[in-house]
C-alpha cells in the first residue's frame, strides 16, 4: 500500500486530537435528545417545546460523524499499512458491541412475544440492513446500528481510495469539501427520481448517498495533513456553528438544512483538530469531555434500546410523562445510558481492541521488524460512530423491542 506520510504540511503521527473526541460526545448528546423527543417522553407541552426547540436538528448528529470518521481515518492512516490490518482494526471497534446489542435486543424482543423476521435479524447481524429499502429491514434489531452498516461500506472502501486520495490535486479535494453540500441540497429534487415508499431509505439510510459526508471528511483531512486547509479557528468556527444552530432551526426551510450543517460540522471539525495541531486552547480536550467521547460510541449504541425497552415496561411508550417527571426522566435515562456504555466500553469495546493489538504484536515477531505500528491503543481523538484511537468514528428489529419504532430515528432532517 503506497506510504501514508504526507509530503508537505503536518505529521499527523506526532498530533493526536482529543478535541475530536470530545467533540464526538456533543453528537452523541445531539441525537439523545432528538431521540428523547421523538419518544414523548416528555408529555407536558411547555417542557416538551422547549426539548424540541433544542434538539430539532439533532438526529444530525449522524452526519457529523459520518463527516468526522472521514477526517480522523485519513489523519490516522498508518505508513505501510495494509488493507486487511485496517479492516481488522475496524471491525474489532464495532463488531463486537454490535453483536453484545444485537443478541440483547432480540431476548429482551422474545421476551415480550415481539414477531421474528428471521431474514431481517441476519442481514442486521452481518450490517447489510442498510442496502435493502424494505420497511422493517434497514432498521431492524438494535435500530440505531443502520449507521453502522453505512459505516462498513466507507471502511471497505477507504483502502482502495487513499492511493489515489494521495496524488488528488490539492484543488479536486476543495472541489470535493464545496460539492458535497450541494449534493446533499440536490437530494431534494432528485428523490423525486426514487419511488415514493423508497425515499426516506433513499436520503436517510443508503449508503452510497451517506458516503457523501464521510468524504468529505477525507478530503479536508487531506487538505490538512498537506498544510492546504483554510479556514476559521475554532473559537470563531463555534460562533458561527452555533448561530447557524440556532437561525437554521428557526428561518431556514428543513430542506436547507443537512446542507448547511454539513459546511458547519466541517468547520468545525478542521478548526478543533488545528487547535490540537498547534496547541491552542480548546474546551472539548478537557477529561471529562475525552471521558465522555471515548464512551460515546456504546452510548450510542445502547440509548434507543435502553429507552424504549424502559418505556415499555413501565406503559409510558408513546404517553410519556407529565409535568416535571418527564424532564426528570430523561435525565435518568441520560445517566442509567452513560453507565451501561461504560459498562460496555470496559467489558466489550476496550478488551477486543486490547486483544487485536496484542494479536498484531505477536504475529510481528515471527517475521522482520516491520515499521514502528504507533497508536494502538484503543482511544484518541475519533467519533460516536466508531473510531478509535487516532483512528475513531457514527448511530431502529427483527420485531426485537426497538423493531420498527418510526419515531425513533424518524427524521435526521436530510431531504425525505
Amino acid at each position: 500500500m503506497t506510504s501514508l506520510t504526507p509530503t508537505a504540511g503536518v505529521d499527523p503521527a506526532a498530533h493526536r486530537l482529543p478535541s475530536l473526541t470530545g467533540l464526538r460526545w456533543i453528537a452523541a448528546m445531539l441525537v439523545f435528545g432528538f431521540h428523547a423527543g421523538t419518544m414523548r417522553i416528555v408529555a407536558e407541552p411547555s417542557h416538551k417545546a422547549v426539548v424540541d426547540q433544542l434538539f430539532t436538528l439533532g438526529l444530525s448528529g449522524v452526519q457529523f460523524f459520518y463527516i468526522l470518521s472521514g477526517f480522523v481515518l485519513v489523519w490516522s492512516a498508518r505508513p505501510q499499512d495494509t488493507k486487511w490490518r485496517f479492516w481488522r482494526r475496524r471491525l474489532a471497534k464495532i463488531y463486537p458491541n454490535h453483536v453484545v446489542l444485537w443478541a440483547l435486543v432480540l431476548l429482551v424482543g422474545l421476551w415480550f412475544a415481539d414477531p421474528f423476521n428471521g431474514s431481517a435479524a441476519v442481514q442486521n447481524l452481518f450490517l447489510i440492513q442498510a442496502w435493502n429499502p424494505t420497511p422493517g429491514y434497514f432498521y431492524s434489531v438494535n435500530t440505531v446500528s443502520w449507521s453502522l452498516s453505512c459505516e462498513l461500506f466507507f471502511y471497505l472502501c477507504l483502502p482502495f481510495a487513499l492511493p489515489v486520495l494521495r496524488r488528488t490535486p490539492s484543488w479536486a479535494l476543495w472541489v470535493v469539501v464545496v460539492a458535497v453540500p450541494l449534493v446533499i441540497l440536490a437530494l431534494w429534487p432528485g428523490q423525486l427520481l426514487v419511488p415514493e415508499e423508497h425515499r426516506w431509505w433513499f436520503t436517510q439510510v443508503f449508503p452510497l448517498v451517506r458516503s457523501t459526508e464521510f468524504w468529505m471528511g477525507v478530503a479536508a483531512a487531506e487538505l490538512m495533513r498537506r498544510g492546504h486547509w483554510r479556514g476559521p479557528g475554532l473559537p470563531l468556527a463555534t460562533v458561527i456553528f452555533v448561530v447557524t444552530w440556532l437561525v437554521a432551526s428557526e428561518w431556514i426551510r428543513a430542506e436547507l438544512w443537512a446542507a448547511l450543517l454539513a459546511a458547519m460540522y466541517i468547520l468545525v471539525i478542521t478548526s478543533a483538530a488545528r487547535a490540537d495541531v498547534r496547541g491552542l486552547p480548546s474546551p472539548w480536550r478537557s477529561r471529562p469531555l475525552v471521558w465522555l467521547g471515548e464512551v460515546s460510541f456504546a452510548f450510542y449504541l445502547v440509548h434507543v434500546f435502553v429507552m424504549i425497552t424502559i418505556l415499555r415496561l413501565t406503559g409510558h411508550h408513546g404517553v410519556g410523562f407529565t409535568g416535571w417527571t418527564g424532564p426528570l426522566v430523561v435525565v435518568g435515562f441520560l445517566l442509567l445510558n452513560l453507565l451501561l456504555a461504560w459498562l460496555l466500553y470496559r467489558g466489550v469495546e476496550t478488551p477486543m481492541m486490547r486483544l487485536l493489538a496484542s494479536r498484531r504484536r505477536r504475529v510481528s515477531t515471527a517475521g522482520p521488524t516491520p515499521p514502528p505500528d504507533t497508536a494502538s491503543t484503543p482511544h484518541t481523538g475519533a467519533a460516536p460512530h466508531p473510531e478509535s484511537a487516532p483512528d475513531t468514528a457514527s448511530e431502529p428489529g427483527a420485531g426485537g423491542s426497538v423493531a420498527d419504532t418510526p419515531a425513533v430515528d424518524a427524521g435526521a432532517r436530510r431531504p425525505g
